[in-house]
């Protein structure tokens, strides 16, 4: 008797203790929303109260304020990965579980359900122990989750080779000013500090101090949106983005993966009438950080796209505004565009908070990396004759193109966050899409460039159709499916064409259509055209490219984006050697599946690719290297100056090697190689690898020698295909065909050395030739050119759904 007493007395006492948790705290302070939770500044701790056992929300993890170095890739305002959640108690604690929603059954069978549910995975991301349990609510202590690394910033400094660091606890705390309550989403931030030895050169470039990183990480818990959101079915043609997914209660006959356009939610007032206002329109906001005159050209940018709404019957669905002082970008009621200030100059690009279960996009977030608009000054700067002769102030012809830049800039990446993919082929009809890359068309008139018709200023006819596609509110008694196939039977009828990210990309690439920051309809022809304008232009150049004053190291940098004005659309012409004309087809639509090019748009482009590797493009004219002297204190060389062989002197060779290095490596690639061995063995009378060897060689190595400045230029060149061709030879990527047919051709070469006895040049060239000969296969690279210097105005690598970039 006196036992059960005891324990009646021992669990009264625990569970008063139990329900009085927050009543023994002084000082809390509580915050009302779709979560309420209680702040306790004396402890710096956050205590949620969960009242939604087992219903489902969403849970995003970003970065409110960043490391500020775009090599190592964490911004300020950059997004996670969203995660459906849900609490479930578990004895005497709550887990935060994530469902696995890659693979699901959508039936009414609820133990078919529960077989797909328990045949895959699903994660406990973290575990919290029931501090208070109230009537129908629990409070739980979620700072150790808020204070934890979800972002992922100690794992990304160390795949950056910045060193290895670990977060310091002492060194971190709950950051207040901006958790806020709202009554869909509550949101939180942690001041968190990474310790660790600083390894690598961009994290010491940034923090003040190296071994102590401090950030701030945000996280968000959102309602889900309500049933009512439509999914619209995906077209490998349309240009949007996919959410897919795997159902398991799929009729057999029917594609178990199931596919929808990622879009927002929009809807008519008046579905049934030819021009509505929108429910809820789409509104993005500007950054109000955004100094002047870039935020109005972000505005007007950005407000392209209403014309694209306009034309499927909306009046003013899509708005672009400032954001209100008092509000938080980070919070995901707002669709953002951030204005993000790094170290060096960067992406830009477009990310979302999609809805996981349909592809609804909740927030789209745009970051526009600052330095941009300095890259496209200077490449204005570059281009245009003698713009400060008369006075230092003359910078406007040169900022309206930059600005026009940032306007299209602004377009293309709101287009990712309204659920668009690239489309590469859009430069070749016309400047039919803002999601193209564009590349500044330069024109010739009278004999002096002109730029009028630089970038363009308006949205294409490409987005116009995406937008319908994704965005068409359909009246009553519409087939949806038979409306959607009539905007993608019309868009190829008016000759538009979608070609994306891999297709595009330049390093084995073979699209004759898709090409990153090019012009024109043919990449070889506009690259003859682009050499042309390059010519020009350099012949223009003097020290009145920069203001008085400015010392000549500053002129050196301004002629790089100059130098390498070509090196775009070079990379465009290459993919026409070994490349494929070919389209997302769907069966009977009528379009082209895959063919090869014929041999003679093959050959007029190896024709115009050669000219990238001939001295008389890449000498630097004397007089001008009569402008780069070594360098002045205080301005060594960037990632983005040209490098060199030659010490403090400038090095005209190694400007060649890099420019030569630059199109051999795209030409000589071993997927190339290997298309045109394939192509070779499908059509004997189409373009083989033979002769595409034998026209390098013939252009190069076997040319009749030069003496002089340009003559040197051509034994750089001449090296630099040799040791191109070795290596390729010995890539492991290649066939053993491609071996076969450079072994052959060395052979001939090593007996066209041999004839030049008395020339220190071939006899060198012959001794590396008999090296290769004598064991084809095992070339090790051994010259290293200088590296081409920073410039690409985006990144190379394929875009996500999470980052598309620019």
């Amino acid at each position: 008797m006196n036992k059960i007493i005891l324990f009646l007395v021992v669990t009264l006492s625990f569970q008063t203790a139990f329900s009085q948790f927050l009543a023994n705290k002084k000082n809390l302070k509580k915050y009302q929303g779709y979560f309420d939770f209680y702040y306790d500044e004396n402890e710096d701790r956050i205590y949620l109260e969960v009242d939604k056992l087992d219903a489902e929300f969403l849970y995003v993890n970003s970065l409110s304020s960043g490391v500020g170095s775009n090599d190592i890739g964490l911004d300020r305002g950059q997004l996670g990965n969203e995660q459906v959640v849900f609490f479930r108690k578990a004895g005497n604690k709550l887990l935060l579980i994530q469902p696995n929603l890659k693979f699901r059954a959508l039936t009414n069978n609820e133990l078919e359900k529960r077989s797909v549910a328990q045949a895959f995975a699903k994660s406990v991301l973290f575990g919290f122990p029931i501090k208070e349990q109230r009537k129908g609510s629990y409070i739980i202590d979620l700072t150790q989750f808020l204070m934890q690394d979800a972002h992922g910033v100690a794992n990304r400094l160390k795949s950056r080779g910045q060193g290895s660091y670990s977060l310091s606890e002492d060194r971190s705390a709950l950051a207040m000013e901006r958790t806020k309550a709202f009554p869909r989403n509550i949101e939180f931030e942690a001041m968190l500090t990474f310790k660790g030895e600083a390894k690598g050169d961009e994290i010491k470039s940034v923090a003040p101090n190296a071994s102590f990183v401090t950030v701030i990480q945000h996280h968000s818990f959102i309602e889900l949106p309500d049933a009512n959101y439509e999914t619209r079915k995906y077209d490998p043609r349309c240009g949007s983005w996919q959410t897919t997914y795997m159902d398991y209660a799929t009729p057999v006959h029917q594609p178990i993966v199931k596919r929808f356009i990622t879009r927002h939610r929009l809807k008519k007032k008046d579905p049934n009438a030819a021009v509505s206002e929108a429910i809820e329109p789409i509104v993005y906001y500007l950054d109000n950080g955004t100094p002047e005159p870039v935020r109005s050209a972000l505005l007007d940018g950005g407000r392209w796209w209403n014309q694209a709404f306009e034309a499927i019957g909306y009046k003013n669905a899509f708005q672009v505004k400032m954001l209100p002082e008092d509000a938080d970008p980070m919070d995901v009621r707002y669709n953002v565009i951030q204005w993000v200030h790094r170290s060096t100059r960067g992406w830009s690009y477009g990310g979302s908070v999609t809805d996981p279960r349909t592809g609804e996009i909740i927030k789209g977030h745009v970051s526009l990396g600052s330095l941009r608009i300095r890259q496209d000054f200077l490449i204005a700067q570059a281009l245009m004759n003698k713009p400060f002769a008369e006075r230092d102030d003359n910078y406007q012809p040169m900022l309206e193109l930059a600005l026009a830049r940032i306007r299209q800039l602004s377009a293309h990446e709101i287009g990712h966050t309204l659920g668009f993919a690239h489309n590469f082929a859009a430069s070749t009809d016309g400047r039919a899409s803002v999601m193209d890359y564009p590349h500044p068309k330069v024109d010739v008139k009278e004999g002096e460039l002109d730029f009028s018709n630089a970038y363009d200023n308006k949205i294409g006819a490409w987005d116009k159709m995406t937008v319908a596609y994704a965005y068409s509110d359909f009246a009553e008694g519409t087939d949806e499916t038979d409306a959607l196939l009539q905007i993608m039977e019309r868009a190829q009828k008016n000759g538009l064409r979608f070609i994306t990210d891999a297709d595009a990309r330049p390093q084995g690439g073979a699209h004759a259509k898709a090409h990153l920051w090019d012009n024109g309809k043919n990449a070889a022809i506009e690259l003859e055209r682009v050499l042309e304008i390059r010519k020009l232009a350099i012949n223009n150049f003097s020290k009145d490219n920069i203001r008085s004053n400015e010392p000549y190291s500053v002129l050196e940098d301004v002629f790089v984006p100059l130098y390498f004005f070509h090196r775009y659309q070079t990379e465009a012409a290459v993919k026409l050697v070994g490349g494929l004309e070919y389209n997302y087809a769907i069966k009977n639509d009528g379009q082209v599946v895959v063919e090869m090019l014929n041999k003679q748009q093959q050959t007029k482009a190896l024709d115009a690719i050669l000219k990238t590797i001939s001295p008389e493009a890449l000498a630097i004219p004397e007089d001008k290297l009569k402008l780069f002297p070594p360098r002045a204190y205080g301005y060594s060389r960037t990632r983005e100056s040209f490098k060199g062989k030659t010490g403090v002197a400038f090095d005209a060779l190694g400007a060649a090697e890099t420019a030569s290095e630059m199109s051999l490596a795209l030409l000589l690639h071993p997927q190339r190689a290997n298309r045109l061995v394939q192509q070779k063995a499908l059509d004997e009378r189409q373009f083989g690898l033979q002769e595409l060897v034998q026209e390098i060689l013939e252009q190069t190595v076997r040319k009749k020698a030069i003496k002089g400045y340009h003559g040197e230029i051509q034994k750089v060149i001449n090296w630099k295909v040799l040791h191109h061709l070795m290596q390729l030879a010995s890539d492991n990527n290649s066939y053993p065909q491609v071996t076969e047919v450079i072994l052959f051709e060395m052979m001939k070469l090593k007996t066209f050395l041999g004839e030049k006895r008395i020339d220190p040049t071939a006899i060198l060239m012959k001794k590396a030739v008999e090296g290769f000969v004598g064991n084809p296969t095992g070339y090790k690279k051994k010259d290293e050119a200088p590296k081409i210097p920073d410039g690409s105005p985006i990144g190379s690598d394929a875009c996500n759904f999470a980052t598309y970039q620019q």
